[in-house]
């Protein structure tokens, strides 16, 4: 993912969610909906999760010192990962404790016309930053489903930006939902039920996050279809005959550690196997650009009849 398209996807959530948080907050202080004060703290904690984004993207672009020699490109990790806490705790929680409250001692809602304004505005607003994310999205995609893409997207951000945005819209449906029952019946309970779902469904979105970030946290490897291009590059039939074994690494979303043995032939000179390491790496910079730290270790393959 490049950066300017993630920070496109961040900078349109985080316009939307602090226009949308103002307006939230302003409709619960009028009609002293708990789903509007649920949903209010919901677009707080989804702007801040912005602002980690954000924070942690222009960390990631420290250049790297001796202490940490491979650079900081794990930064954007640690930040999609705190987003996750963020929304669990602030957004999640919070409106479960909101809802179970609601349902406890419901009142009927005041000036009904603001919190179903301030929806409607809400989701116009939210779907105008779903959309900027689907469409960033799909320039890098590909043929992955959405729950494929979500799963082994290698940058955090277009995964984060959309689930929270999928969340919001959808919490603004049972948002809707749970004032326009209380309305229609008359029991303030039905919003406090909306709330209860509403941070139901943080929570499992923040559980997806959670997983998913702490996966990249611990270092995953490069694609299948990457480690193929990797072991084809590093072959040229002559000096370097084959890969002995190789792992890779994640050194941060758009930068990749391989390290291989590769197998060369037992009379090579010294002068002939350096040569052939460095083409091996200017191929695979070639063909995986973001390969950038390689070590190869020459070896004589052995045969099982050797």
């Amino acid at each position: 993912m490049s950066a300017s398209g993630g920070t496109k996807a961040i900078v349109a959530a985080l316009g939307a969610n602090l226009a949308i948080a103002a307006a939230k907050f302003v409709a619960f202080a009028f009609s002293g909906s708990s789903s509007m004060l649920a949903e209010g703290v919901h677009s707080i904690a989804d702007s801040g999760n912005q602002g980690l984004l954000l924070l942690g993207g222009k960390k990631a672009k420290r250049e790297a010192t001796e202490q940490h020699p491979f650079g900081y490109g794990r930064e954007r990790y640690i930040y999609g990962f705190l987003v996750s806490i963020v929304l669990f705790t602030i957004g999640g929680v919070f409106a479960l404790y909101e809802g179970f409250e609601k349902i406890k001692h419901p009142h009927d809602l005041d000036n009904w016309y603001w919190p179903v304004g301030v929806l409607l505005f809400a989701i116009i607003a939210e779907g105008f930053s779903f959309r900027t994310a689907i469409k960033e999205s799909n320039e890098i995609r590909g043929q992955l489903t959405w729950s494929q893409f979500v799963r082994r997207a290698k940058a955090p951000e277009l995964p984060v930006v959309l689930l929270e945005d999928f969340g919001a819209l959808v919490g603004l449906v049972l948002a809707l939902g749970g004032v326009g029952l209380s309305l229609l019946t008359g029991n303030g309970v039905w919003d406090g039920i909306g709330t209860v779902c509403i941070g139901a469904l943080l929570v499992l979105i923040a559980l997806v996050l959670a997983a998913e970030t702490k996966s990249l946290l611990l270092g995953e490897a490069a694609d299948a279809d990457q480690v193929a291009k990797i072991r084809e590059a590093l072959v040229d039939g002559e000096t370097v005959t084959g890969v002995i074994h190789m792992r890779t690494l994640h050194l941060g979303p758009e930068e990749l550690l391989v390290a291989a043995k590769i197998a060369v032939q037992h009379d090579d000179t010294a002068a002939e196997v350096a040569r052939a390491i460095d083409e091996a790496e200017a191929r695979v910079r070639s063909a995986v650009p973001i390969a950038r730290v390689i070590y190869l270790e020459p070896d004589i393959l052995r045969t099982a009849s050797a």
